[in-house]
């Protein structure tokens, strides 16, 4: 084993859009700062991939297989690089209602609420749609919470097919608004991610080390057991010891569960920072359904989402409570998430040559619906000796059913209006929900509480068992929402990076 021989203030582990924006925050804080990543700089032809080959291959996948619920192995999808999955999310960063910090009911039980309320979060969401260059604009969504002021930037232009589907679904009383979009001012990569606004600025300081090829393996605590000493990490095929007084572990609600349980030793038998039993415990990933329309005319296939529909994201004339979200997909040809479950295509990819599939691609439209989940700890990461185990049986599942047949209801209203010039009725609508294998909005983890017994950090992040070890990821979440995890993420991590200022 090489042991390095600098002693760091903070070592923080991963570079998605909790690891990443830490350490870019804390970059010029006049601390020594280590950045451990597993993976490398992405390449730009992966991060922009806009083709039938997204659709027909398996990308972003690691190269190491899982086992499901069933036993069976699978490849998970999920990005080992600077940026982490934010390389691959579309750059739509949205705020948590306020209402989703609270206690929820729902068809088939309850969830907790968080023991922040949005009034933590809000100053640091402003700070982190500054930082992200985030595009929107405000007043539009009837959930949205409150603000402080508009987004910086407008929102970014949109596709003709998808502005005429905004007129055309006003007509039938559905309000769409532009999602929120982290955007770049690179002509090369102009998507914004973690790599962009929190890896480049921290690289930019002389006080940061990134060490990448370094995959995590294990941490090691002081005789005690109150302090996490030792960052053990693999790198070009080689062991190496990292020492630092604070470590931040920010590799993602799958990794760093496992990263907390292969960890274990004397004084902590069952996985380091488990006294309470629920690291890896309370895995959440929200329901997630793909929907096709047939577009009247083809379109690029090669856009990226552009519209939201909270309408039913508390209810409907039916039910009072939460049933989800709806957005448009994108082109079908530039959504990883879509390629890996895609209805209807999936029967026919490995069938038809490219210029076939690409036919029948730009002929669609897509939407997602997205219901949250409530935390079961059944649901959980676990070992199965060098791999992992994911036993997962999704929850909420009739809401999520509900919120698909409303959509489906709204869209074949929406074509049968004859002011509709953009879609056009089909008999069939497939649809397919995301696999186990979808990964990327995982959260809950290493749930955060003020309760020792019940969780697993404090409101902080912070372990309640060790002293100098933190979590900012969204494995740390009480709850999982139905919209994306990343804006909260960043947040925390701001939030935390304010407090580390102080202790460090």
């Amino acid at each position: 084993m090489i042991i390095d021989d600098h002693t760091y203030d903070l070592i923080v582990i991963g570079t998605g859009a909790g690891g990443g924006t830490l350490a870019g925050a804390l970059a010029e804080c006049g601390k020594s700062v280590l950045v451990l990543e597993r993976g490398g700089a992405m390449d730009l032809s992966d991060q922009n991939v806009a083709d039938v080959e997204l659709v027909r291959n398996s990308r972003y996948h690691p190269g190491e297989q899982w086992f499901g619920t069933d036993g069976d192995p699978f490849p998970p999808q999920m990005i080992y690089a600077l940026g982490g999955n934010s390389k691959i999310w579309g750059g739509v960063l949205e705020r948590l209602r306020e209402q989703d910090f609270a206690p929820q009911r729902h068809l088939d039980g309850s969830s907790p609420g968080w023991e922040l309320s949005y009034a933590d979060l809000a100053p640091h969401y402003d700070r982190a749609e500054r930082l992200y260059h985030v595009h929107g604009r405000r007043s539009v969504d009837p959930t949205e919470p409150p603000r402080t002021g508009d987004y910086l930037h407008p929102p970014r232009s949109i596709e003709p097919v998808l502005e005429s589907l905004r007129a055309d679904l006003a007509r039938q009383g559905v309000t769409a608004y532009d999602l929120p979009i982290s955007w770049s001012a690179s002509p090369l990569d102009p998507s914004g991610d973690a790599e962009r606004f929190g890896v480049d600025v921290a690289e930019l300081s002389a006080q940061v080390t990134l060490r990448t090829g370094a995959r995590v393996i294990r941490l090691h605590v002081n005789p005690s057991g109150r302090e996490v000493k030792g960052v053990q990490a693999e790198i070009d095929g080689q062991n190496w010891l990292f020492t630092g007084h604070v470590v931040v572990l920010a590799a993602g609600a799958v990794n760093s569960a496992a990263l907390l349980l292969r960890s274990c030793n004397d004084q902590h038998p069952e996985g380091l920072a488990n006294g309470s039993g629920q690291v890896g415990r309370n895995l959440m990933k929200p329901q997630l359904s793909s929907i096709l329309q047939l577009a009247a005319h083809p379109d690029s296939g090669r856009y990226g989402p552009g519209l939201g529909i909270n309408d039913y994201y508390w209810g409907d004339k039916n039910v009072s409570v939460p049933l989800g979200q709806i957005r448009n997909g994108g082109g079908v040809l530039q959504d990883p998430l879509f390629a890996e479950s895609p209805p209807l295509l999936s029967l026919v990819t490995r069938l038809l040559p490219n210029s076939l599939l690409e036919q029948l691609a730009v002929r669609t439209v897509s939407w997602w619906a997205s219901s949250g989940v409530r935390p079961d700890p059944a649901n959980r990461v676990s070992l199965r000796g060098e791999g992992l185990q994911i036993t997962y049986t999704p929850n909420n599942r009739e809401a999520h059913d509900r919120l698909v047949y409303r959509w489906l209801s709204t869209i074949k209203a929406l074509e049968a209006d004859p002011a509709t010039t953009v879609v056009r009725a089909f008999p069939l609508h497939p649809r397919g929900e995301s696999p186990l294998a979808v990964l990327g909005f995982a959260c809950g983890t290493v749930r955060m509480g003020s309760d020792p017994t019940r969780s697993v950090v404090d409101l902080q992040g912070r372990s309640h068992q060790l002293v100098n070890l933190y979590v900012a990821d969204a494995s740390v979440f009480p709850t999982c929402p139905a919209v994306g995890p990343a804006l909260t993420v960043i947040a925390l991590a701001l939030r935390l990076a304010e407090h580390l200022k102080r202790v460090l």
